[in-house]
């Protein structure tokens, strides 16, 4: 078994349609840091699903629910911190608006 400490989500604006921003390909993954930082002048929604391989974004793997981040807040996302994907899970997210929220996720793949 492998270890690798990785950036799962270079830091990247989140988009306002659901997205998928990373997939443990041949892998499994866990992560250990997620941030939400709102560089806007409004509040921004934001929202976060952990889905399984032959799974789509839905209410069943929704993590984070419209969680409202303030502008110029850093939001470290606890509920997504530990969370582990199976090989082929992915991390979906959504933003209220686009170009307003900044994420980025380090975590570990094992394979």
């Amino acid at each position: 078994m492998t270890v690798t400490v990785k950036v799962l989500i270079p830091a990247k604006q989140a988009e306002n349609a659901q997205t998928t921003q990373y997939t443990a390909t041949n892998v499994k993954a866990i992560i250990d840091k997620f941030t939400v930082t709102n560089t806007s002048a409004n509040n921004v929604t934001f929202s976060c699903n952990l889905v399984t391989v032959t799974g789509s974004a839905a209410a069943s793997n929704l993590i984070i629910d419209a969680r409202t981040i303030v502008p110029d807040e850093t939001y470290t996302c606890p509920e997504l911190v530990g969370q582990a994907l199976d090989v082929g899970g992915f991390i979906s997210t959504l933003a209220g608006t686009a170009t307003s929220l900044t994420i980025r996720a380090s975590g570990r793949e094992i394979s």
